[in-house]
Parts: structure tokens; sequence; C-alpha cells
């Protein structure tokens, strides 16, 4: 374990609560100190919920720590069951109660409450948030399922299928069940079971009665899915429709273990008419890096090259339970896959391979801002702004169009603002000429351009510690000795350059200052490394 300003994910009891959130009629009794009950926070403020988590904190104090501490955690169950009537409740242990070893397992037992109580082994210093997820939903279907439901006979009626892995506090999950839910409908297939999100205990009892099950979210649904098809024989659709070609290898799926027709799906997705416009050329071959959960970071990396025209040359994810897989994906697009749960690997990957575009979470957000990248995020974890009150999913058709919005706005918009940037000077468009729709004489006081950053700032954003890792020609990986730093003048007409290719300008600059043993770049200096290169 180590100290940090940042965390991809949270302890595996954070992962139990987003199960128990997600869910109707479940309680959970977590025993745990006043400190960790920091949780509730990221629903209710994060995620915007109308409503706080279903937990029972046992809230123990240090005072508390030379008595009976089992007994809070008893007392503090019964009061649970008495106040909330749940159908059934989950119990354990925050990462710091863990280290007290009241066994909330043998405690819940020995109390005989007339509902099902599931008891759950989170090793919170081995395993994390969406493991955490994982297990818990796990244990809860492993619990509550009747094994002998069975689906009904096929003759006059629709087939019926589980929706697997939304939760509390998910990337869009809220909208793409919505999403699916439309398109499985349009196939003529009901959506027997959506769960853990808004299923009940009672509805976990009925889970084999569905004809097969959709796996939306591994991260979440993989290990219970497993159990069903060897408890049910229940197949499992796997292909995760996010992006237009990933969606119609979903229907493909879909329609061959439904046994319906793939056409009676409405494709409505407008990226392939873009994929095809003359405006589409604008992003070809653009250089994105993507980091973030693995299902996420894959089904990205396949939108951004097949769909959108990119040049992947970043691939990352934080959960490693998902290595293997992401590791396959990144011999695809031909790039060395980055597997961390740590900010600062990802940052200095980032500043290795300077981009275009960033697609992230919400801490490769504040990276790219920091680098000045265009950013757009496709993965939790995520701040409020991507909890929208409006209806913006992920996956599907819709889904499609929600990415091409998201990822091609701030390279659009991006390009508005270096114009801006690049006539601010002129007489007529400066800052201090004042708005031409006001007349003249609105004259607007003269102020610093934002887009400009001082000599120190873009030292610090572009130069660590002298020395840079850059691409050459082929592709390859060089290290290069850096020149001292940029001049003010030469950093500020490098800022004219169209942000879309500053980086490339950049590398240019400082690779021809050094092949001339230059200790310093200045004006002169970017023209000449101009004129080199155009050669």
């Amino acid at each position: 374990m180590q100290l940090t300003v940042w965390t991809y994910e949270g302890p595996p009891h954070v992962g139990a609560m987003r199960i128990a959130t997600a869910m109707k009629g479940l309680h959970y009794v977590l025993h745990a100190p006043q400190g960790d009950t920091y949780a509730d926070l990221l629903f209710t403020m994060i995620e915007r919920r109308g409503h706080r988590p279903p937990v029972t904190y046992t809230t123990f104090q240090a005072r508390d720590l030379g008595k009976d501490t089992a007994h809070l955690f008893q007392s503090a169950a019964r009061d649970a069951y008495d106040r909330y009537q749940p159908q059934a409740m989950i119990v354990g242990a925050s990462c710091t109660a863990e280290l007290i070893q009241d066994d909330p397992a043998g405690l819940s037992e020995a109390m005989r409450l007339p509902i099902p109580v599931i008891p759950l082994e989170l090793p919170s210093y081995q395993r994390k948030e969406n493991w955490g997820a994982a297990e818990t939903f796990y244990q809860i279907v492993r619990k509550l399922a009747d094994k002998d439901v069975r689906p009904a006979a096929r003759e006059g009626r629709r087939p019926r299928a589980n929706l697997i892995g939304p939760t509390a506090l998910g990337f869009r999950h809220r909208d793409d069940i919505i999403e699916i839910t439309r398109l499985l409908d349009s196939m003529g297939i009901d959506v027997h079971l959506t769960a853990p999100l808004g299923a009940s205990p009672a509805d976990i009892a009925q889970i084999g009665a569905a004809d097969f099950n959709v796996l939306l979210y591994p991260e979440i649904g993989d290990t219970a899915v497993r159990w069903l098809e060897k408890t049910f024989g229940q197949k499992t659709v796997r292909t995760v429709p996010i992006g237009h070609g990933a969606t119609r290898d979903f229907i493909a799926e879909v329609a061959a273990v439904a046994g319906v027709d793939p056409a009676l799906a409405l494709d409505t997705s407008h990226m392939p008419w873009w994929s095809r416009s003359v405006d589409s050329t604008y992003l070809t071959s653009k250089r994105v890096f993507i980091f973030g959960d693995a299902t996420h970071a894959i089904a990205a990396a396949r939108v951004a090259r097949d769909e959108l025209g990119f040049e992947v040359v970043g691939l990352g994810c934080y959960n490693r339970e998902f290595a293997r897989d992401l590791r396959d994906a990144a011999k695809l697009y031909g790039v060395e896959p980055l597997i961390t749960d740590d900010y600062l690997e990802v940052e200095d990957a980032i500043a290795a391979l300077q981009p275009e575009l960033v697609l992230g979470t919400q801490m490769e957000r504040h990276i790219a801002k920091r680098l000045r990248i265009p950013c757009a995020v496709i993965s939790a974890p995520v701040h409020v702004q991507d909890f929208p009150a409006r209806y913006s999913p992920q996956m599907g058709f819709e889904g499609a169009n929600v990415l091409f919005d998201s990822w091609v706005h701030p390279l659009v918009m991006g390009l508005e603002e270096h114009l801006l940037t690049m006539f601010r000077d002129d007489f007529e468009f400066s800052d201090s000429a004042g708005a031409s729709h006001l007349g003249h004489g609105h004259a607007a006081p003269t102020a610093p351009s934002p887009f400009v950053p001082s000599d120190v700032e873009g030292q610090a954003a572009n130069t660590a510690q002298g020395v840079s890792t850059s691409l050459d020609t082929n592709g390859s990986v060089e290290t290069i000795a850096e020149p001292e730093g940029w001049s003010a003048e030469a950093e500020k007409e490098l800022m004219k350059i169209p942000f879309f290719v500053r980086g490339k300008a950049r590398r240019n600059t400082e690779r021809f200052a050094a092949e001339q043993g230059l200790s310093a770049i200045t004006l002169e200096t970017l023209y000449d490394a101009k004129a080199h290169y155009a050669r």
C-alpha cells in the first residue's frame, strides 16, 4: 500500500457498497470505524442519487477498542433489520475493521436473523473496488438463486435475457441499460432481469428463468455469469456493444444465441455516415492515448482506430484482473500495454508520447489539461459532470453517436481555439479591439492571453529534467538530451502552431537543437528546424 492523492479504485468494501446501493431490498451492515463512512458522498454528491446507500455502519471509535466491538456489530445488525426490514443482508468489514478480526460472518450467523445473511470476505489489502463488487454480486447470486428455476417452454413467448453487470456509481450504466433494452426489444427479446442495478433479492432468486445472459460489464459480472453458466446452463453474450462495429457484432451474437433475425435491429448510428464524409479526413491519423478500466479502454481503442481513423499510440488499464485481455488488445495496435494503478506512470507515458487526444478517466482529464492536450472521459472513476441528467449512453447505436460527439468535439473546438489565438494579435481581432458587433468605442481591457503560457509553464509541462522520450520517423522510441529550455519568444511562436501538430513541432525542434548541440531554443532555432524538416 502507498500513499497517493488519487486512486483509480477504492477498497473492496466500496465495491460491495456499490452492489448494495444498486439493489432494492438489500441492506449492508459494515463493521467500520467512524472515519470509513465517507463512501456515502460518492453516491449522494458524485452520482447525485436521491437517497443514501442502504448501509449501516458500526462506527466504533478508538475508545471502543478496549471493549467488546463484536457486541457493537451485533447490535448494529439487529437494529438495521428491525428498522429497514430488508429481504436479505450482506455483512462485512472495512479495511480498518479487518485489522481487529471480529469475524462479522460468524457473529451474524450466531444472531439467526429470519432473512438470508450473506457474509463477505473481502481482503482489503490484496484486492480493490471492482473485485469487491464482482465478489459481492457473485456471493449474492450463489446464495439467493433458486437452483430449481428453469426457463419456461419457448412456445408462444419471446426469448428472455438477463442484463448482468450494471451497478451504482457505474459510468453511464443507467443509460446503457435503457439503450440495450430498446435494442433487444427491437429484436423481439425481453429483458427478464437487470442485475444488480434495480434487482431485489426476490428477483435474484428467479435469475435462472432467463434463456441467456448478456454480460455488459465483465469487471462486475464475469464471476457470477460463469457460475450461472455452470449451474443453469445459460449461454452468455460477451460482446460489449460500445461503438458501431461492436454493436453490430453484439446484435449478431445475440441473434445467434436467441434464434432471432438480426435484421430486426434498427441501425440509428450517424457514425458510418460521418466516417465516409469529407470532414472525417480532418481526424485521420490523429494520435490518441487510451486509459481506463479494461472493458472501456479496449472498446475505445477499436472505435478510435476502426471508426474514427485515429492512430492508437498508447493503451492501458488500472484493473490488473483483466491484464491479459488488455495485453491481447495492445498487440492489435502494436503498442506497449500499460497496466498500472499509479497515475504518475500514466502521466509520464502521456508526456512522452505527446498524443493529440487523450481518452481516459477523471485523472487523465487533469493530466491532459496540465499538458494542454484535448481529453474525453471514457471510464470510471469519474466526477459529477460525468453523471449527466440527460440521456447519454455509451453502448448501442445511440452510444456510438455519444462517443462521436464526446471525442470529436474536443478536437474541433480546439481548432476554433487555435484560430482565435492565431488572430489575437491582429489589430481588428485583438482583445483591445472589443467585440465587432458592438461597434467602435467598446474596447475591452487588455489582458494576458490565457492560451500562451509563460516560459516557466511551458518548460514545466514539456521538459522533465533535461531528458525526453521521442518517436523517430520509423516509430521506434529513442531518448535524446533536451536543450536547457525555450526562450519566451520561441515558446510564444510555438503556441501559434495548431495544437494538433504542435507536439510534433516541439519534438522536431528539440531534436534539431540537440543534434546541433544548441543549449537553448530561440525563435531562430524554431524556424531553422522547420526548414530542416520541410526538406
